[in-house]
């Protein structure tokens, strides 16, 4: 497994990591969940992903029970948790969302509980709250570090300019500011890592754990022939994913990278995320599985680097025509 740094600072991350979001709960049970984190981490991922808001908390309660019967070296892995959105769902009351300090702190405490954790390696504002002056949410993330509650807090989905406005904040009152965004990835979005954080990985050094690097599947080759039943597009309450995704010339898009992709002898699947990796800017991107072979299918998509040469890009490019155009100077 590959490791990096999670930009400036010195915490070092798999480049392949383990997330929950849609699976933990909705698609998988305990006794699943502690396979697939076994398998990850016994080929080497050390960052597992999670947040209040996936199934209502119980993701996170899923995984609390898995690294509790693991009982691995607390040292030898990462674990992160993302507030915002609160884990109540339709019965969120004020002041239990967003990232004001009062939401902010709480989340943290109940995210130890689920998780069966002391502390959070990583800590992510899961949005940005237009309610919140960014002071108070700096503020409040400096203070949860300083009790030792978190070691790392960053963003997710905010732009380039409210974290840029956040590490201004942290500068003019000596806080710690954000060492890392948590942005959506993937052969067809990349304006925010391609065009976006250019300035920002020059100047704060930010560090990236990118999310969907399949975008929810299709650049897995899954969906190529249909929807199967026990997929995440066939989930109840995920007909946004599906609508989201599988429009315009998406789906034919994905059916021409699979036949390059078998030339190249490998899956579609590893195809697209062994490109999102390449990407130097990519601290590590976050992979879901719901079986075994899925996630080890996956984990090749480290050997596939290599097979990224500047002609087969060229190749892929043509395929998605989705490289965003940089302003001219």
């Amino acid at each position: 497994m590959e490791y990096r740094r999670l930009g400036r600072s010195g915490l070092q991350v798999s480049v392949l990591s383990f997330g929950s979001w849609v699976s933990f709960s909705k698609q998988i049970n305990d006794k699943a969940a502690d396979e697939l984190m076994g398998v990850a981490y016994d080929n080497g991922i050390n960052f597992f992903d999670n947040a209040e808001v996936y199934a209502l908390g119980e993701s996170e309660k899923m995984m609390g029970r898995v690294l509790k019967k693991k009982n691995w070296d607390r040292s030898s892995y990462t674990v992160s948790s993302k507030a915002f959105w609160g884990w109540r769902g339709k019965e969120n009351k004020p002041n239990q969302t967003g990232c004001n300090r009062k939401h902010l702190m709480e989340a943290c405490n109940e995210a130890l509980q689920r998780l069966q954790v002391d502390y959070l390696d990583m800590y992510f504002c899961h949005r940005p709250d237009k309610n919140t002056p960014v002071e108070e949410t700096v503020w409040a993330m400096n203070h949860l570090i300083q009790q030792g509650k978190v070691l790392y807090w960053g963003t997710s989905e905010w732009s380039g300019v409210e974290i840029m406005e956040a590490h201004k904040v942290a500068q003019q009152y000596h806080l710690i500011g954000p060492t890392m965004e948590q942005p959506q990835y993937n052969l067809f979005e990349r304006s925010k890592m391609e065009n976006e954080f250019l300035q920002l990985f020059k100047t704060v050094g930010m560090g990236t754990t990118i999310w969907s690097p399949l975008a929810s599947g299709l650049l897995s080759g899954k969906y190529n022939d249909g929807i199967p039943k026990d997929s995440r597009f066939a989930l109840t309450g995920f007909d946004w994913l599906k609508e989201r995704w599988v429009v315009g010339d998406k789906l034919k898009q994905v059916k021409k990278l699979s036949e390059l992709a078998a030339k190249l002898d490998v899956t579609t699947a590893a195809l697209s995320i062994a490109w999102c990796i390449k990407n130097p800017n990519v601290s590590t991107a976050i992979m879901g599985a719901t079986k075994k072979r899925q996630l080890l299918d996956n984990l090749k998509a480290l050997e596939v680097v290599a097979k990224l040469t500047p002609d087969v890009m060229e190749k892929i490019e043509a395929i998605v025509k989705s490289k965003p155009r940089l302003p001219e100077f």
